[in-house]
């Protein structure tokens, strides 16, 4: 794992929802769109993906889960998230729930398993130090993360889009 403190990559993901065609069809094209921003050093790289029918927690998951993924090798990662859910699920319940079988506090099966057990691999061997940013506050990655969903959100629905159809 790299020990240099200038060496580190940041996540950072948005999610916006796509809704288009005629109202009958507005189900069919139901879309959350994620987009998260890799960077190391001064290079920089976009990753995005879409589902339908899902929530906004399950594509926070995705979307670090897709980011981890994209790394080649163990290293330090600085993950920077304005999702609640994902930052407190990691940092202060994973542990529990894993230690009593994916179970919550009031013995609960954990919503969104399969996705936080994929994160819990996707985690590794990496040494992360996990950030909370508040959405919409002016942070630098915050704000293009957005925009670029904004972007990709008008892609689908104009029918644009290479990797995420409605």
């Amino acid at each position: 794992i790299p020990d240099d403190r200038n060496s580190w990559l940041s996540w950072m993901s948005e999610f916006k929802t796509a809704l288009g065609g005629e109202a009958t069809e507005l189900l069919q094209c139901y879309v959350r769109i994620g987009v998260g921003i890799l960077r190391y050093e001064d290079s920089e790289k976009t990753l995005r993906g879409g589902e339908r029918q899902t929530t906004n927690n399950r594509m926070e998951l995705r979307a670090v889960i897709q980011g981890l993924g994209a790394l080649r090798e163990p290293c330090q990662v600085t993950i920077i998230s304005d999702s609640t859910y994902v930052l407190n699920g990691v940092t202060k319940w994973m542990k529990n729930w894993k230690q009593k079988g994916w179970r919550t506090s009031s013995n609960k099966p954990v919503r969104n398993v399969d996705l936080w057990q994929e994160l819990d691999t996707a985690i590794g061997e990496h040494q992360i130090n996990w950030q909370w940013v508040r959405g919409h506050s002016g942070h630098r990655d915050n704000e293009r993360a957005d925009q670029l969903a904004n972007e990709a959100t008008d892609e689908i629905l104009i029918g644009k889009s290479k990797d995420i159809k409605c």
